[in-house]
């Protein structure tokens, strides 16, 4: 029986791996690490006395990848989904605080609406995204918008710098489009916000894990590819740390390790080789009833206040300049923040800082031209991972349609599909 060996837990790898398996096909998962999720995991901090997430990841209702596998794989439970397309916003500079409201709708109505829209805006300062749409590949943001004002500032910038995760000004304007035109763009209905408040493990990774071996899938922990052996135009060996695996003539490989693992075992592919980090802060202190489940935070460090049952965390994306900064330093500061924004002691409870110095590669036009397809030119293996060309940046809606694409291509047993997976 056919074998597809998928190397790599993370969410890409589960993707491609869950939906290989739900086709029938006999799948072998291998992970280096101990446990599963990659980048995208939960863990228990003995500092905290909490089971926390590595990092807070904000979904759209429009996430269909994303929704599809986890209402296939059993995680849903661990998601809260809003009933409506509705973000707060805090400014900490003036106190001022908004809600902004699009309709249910694809007609944008509500730009018209002044309780809709962010404070100090116009209904045409919304057009300003409408260039990003038809951007071309070499485009950088501030080549087709102003990276200034009041709309900027207060939406653009913190809700650009969250999916890219990259300086706004200087990040690829077709990325860009792609995360408008699929969430603001297709109207109220694909922009409801969806949180994983039952913890990332429990939305993402156990329920996969769980429906693999259900399949007949197995999983393999502690197992690093460190070399391929390729003949004829087809992957013969995978050299695992501990030994050669020789797969059958029918044996399939999905890669889904991080870009630098593969840019080491496929060096004539290009890969991305620049990327920002993500900064977490978690805090040991419940919510106060009534607290958003998040909010945006205009002029200060924090970008992101998500508010779990347990406990305040925030995100900071690009947070490469803070990673040098003293950590009690950083926590105490941001903490000022959370307390100003939920209303809480401004005494720094327990608290816990998560760097992801690799967290995503950098959303520029030129690191976007660097991603590969999900072919590679061996009949027999397909790359997956956020990093590949999914059309859109590093989120956790990219690697999974990433492994659905990879799955697609190992199925149709296409060798010359480019076209399709640029598409897809």
């Amino acid at each position: 029986m056919r074998v597809v060996h998928v190397v790599g837990a993370g969410l890409a790898g589960l993707s491609a791996a869950v939906r290989l398996a739900e086709a029938g096909q006999r799948v072998i998962l291998y992970e280096a690490a101990k446990q599963a999720g990659g980048r995208c995991r939960s863990y228990f901090d003995p500092g905290l006395g909490l089971e926390i997430d590595n990092g807070n990841h904000l979904l759209l209702s429009g996430n269909r990848s994303a929704l599809s596998y986890v209402e296939l794989t059993g995680g849903s439970a661990a998601l809260t989904v809003a009933e409506e397309a509705a973000f707060d916003f805090a400014d900490l500079r003036s106190g001022e605080r908004w809600r902004l409201r699009p309709n249910r709708g694809r007609l944008p109505w509500w730009i018209l609406v002044g309780s809709r829209r962010v404070p100090g805006t116009r209904a045409s300062d919304y057009l300003a995204p409408a260039r990003l749409l038809g951007a071309a590949a070499e485009t950088r943001i501030a080549d087709v918008m102003r990276c200034s004002g009041a709309l900027y500032d207060r939406l653009w910038k913190p809700v650009l710098l969250s999916a890219l995760n990259t300086e706004v000004p200087e990040a690829s304007a077709r990325l860009a489009g792609a995360i408008v035109r699929e969430s603001l763009g297709a109207g109220g209905d694909a922009s409801r916000p969806v949180v994983a408040t039952g913890g990332l493990a429990a939305a993402f990774v156990d329920p996969a894990i769980a429906y693999l071996k259900r399949q007949g899938g197995e999983i393999r922990f502690g197992e690093r590819l460190r070399a391929i052996t390729a003949a004829d135009g087809i992957v013969r060996q995978l050299g695992f740390a501990g030994g050669e695996l020789t797969l059958g003539a029918e044996d399939a490989v999905v890669m889904a390790v991080p870009p630098w693992v593969a840019g080491d075992l496929l060096p004539q592919v290009p890969m991305p080789d620049d990327h920002r980090g993500i900064l977490n802060v978690h805090f040991r202190a419940p919510p106060p009833p009534g607290q958003p489940l998040f909010v945006g935070t205009i002029g200060g460090i924090s970008e992101w206040v998500f508010a779990y049952p347990d406990r305040m965390s925030v995100t900071v994306s690009a947070a490469d300049r803070l990673f040098d900064t003293e950590r009690e330093e950083l926590a105490r500061t941001i903490w000022g923040e959370v307390a100003k924004v939920a209303g809480l002691p401004a005494e720094l409870p327990p608290w816990q800082i998560v760097k992801e110095k690799r967290a995503t590669f950098a959303a520029t036009p030129q690191q976007d031209a660097r991603r590969p397809a999900a072919t590679t030119g061996y009949a027999n293996l397909a790359l997956a991972g956020d990093w590949t060309q999914t059309g859109l940046p590093a989120t956790i809606e990219g690697a999974i349609r990433s492994g659905e694409t990879a799955a697609r291509v190992l199925r149709r047993g296409d060798t010359g599909i480019s076209r399709f997976v640029s598409k897809a």
